[in-house]
């Protein structure tokens, strides 16, 4: 993982290929805890679920990962309540998995191993 946080998300409009599954499953060791999954489009994300306490910690989390997302010009899917937060985590303008979204998910999970 600490590769990964040593590096910066790069700007992607596209004109490159995502990952094929070869690739996301390299990536996915690289990570802790993040599923691989699709939507009905085939599309690839990275998904992880994170259980807090109470809503006042779900909401310092997902602040956090807003504040890292806008850092790193890269934006995850979030939903959160009472005691959680989802995210879901992929390049739009590509219609699948990237580095960048790998790097983004190990600066995420160095909020919680802090």
């Amino acid at each position: 993982m600490s590769d990964l946080l040593n590096k910066k998300c790069v700007p992607c409009e596209g004109g490159v290929l995502p990952f094929d599954i070869s690739e996301i499953h390299k990536y996915q060791k690289k990570v802790d805890g993040w599923d691989v999954t699709s939507n009905e489009k085939k599309i690839f994300f990275l998904y992880k679920k994170f259980s807090f306490v109470n809503f006042s910690e779900s909401q310092k989390f997902i602040n956090e990962v807003g504040r890292i997302s806008e850092g790193e010009g890269h934006h995850p899917d979030i939903t959160f309540g009472w005691g959680y937060a989802e995210i879901k985590i992929t390049t739009h303008s590509i219609e699948g998995l990237s580095e960048n979204d790998f790097i983004l998910a190990a600066k995420i999970d160095k909020i919680i191993n802090v």
